[in-house]
């Protein structure tokens, strides 16, 4: 049971509710997340749009391996299971790709660059070393997109936190615990 009242849409604050319809429109449900966050009207809002403008420059497929990277780090298996749903159905990728972003890295080295860079500045709050930023440039990222990888990482662990915070019920498919060796990647 949550730790903190989740309304239904019909009971979110009148703020909250043109919000709660977008995402309606966008996933045919309100995730137990947003109407969370719908509790308060300027979380929401905020939220939202950090979102949206964070949505122009790293393709869905990258925000996704962020989000599961981030999520397996700070042990949300709300997130976990989001994402992995949003990562197959949204932005399209294999499970054998989710499960390499949950462990730190991807198939393609453009990508392995991104997960592993948003796995340092989670693992290490920010507190990274030039190497890093080295690495991630290299792989070809400019420093707008290394601001905004920074960012998803950063919203990221608002919905893990508050998840956390809030035990919020699972209203995805549950994302499967990671093979052993997976496990050893992600801790290495």
């Amino acid at each position: 049971m949550s730790r903190l009242h989740i309304p239904t849409r019909d009971e979110a604050p009148a703020n909250s509710k043109p919000i709660l319809d977008i995402v309606y429109q966008k996933l045919g449900v309100v995730p137990n997340l947003y109407r969370l966050i719908g509790s308060s009207p300027a979380a929401l809002a905020a939220f939202a749009a950090f979102q949206d403008g964070l949505s122009k420059t790293l393709d869905p497929g990258n925000r996704e391996r962020i989000a599961l990277v981030v999520a397996q780090i700070n042990g949300s298996d709300y997130c976990l299971s989001a994402h992995s749903y949003l990562a197959i159905n949204f932005a399209r990728l294999s499970p054998d790709e989710i499960a390499l972003n949950r462990g730190g890295g991807a198939k393609d080295p453009k990508a392995a660059a991104l997960v592993k860079f948003a796995a340092r500045v989670a693992e290490q709050r920010g507190h990274i070393v030039d190497a890093d930023v080295l690495a991630v440039r290299q792989a070809g990222f400019n420093d707008a997109q290394i601001v905004e990888i920074v960012a998803q990482v950063a919203v990221n662990v608002f919905t893990n936190y508050l998840n956390e915070v809030a035990r919020t019920r699972i209203d995805f498919p549950v994302a499967p615990s990671l093979a052993p060796r997976a496990q050893a990647t992600a801790a290495g």
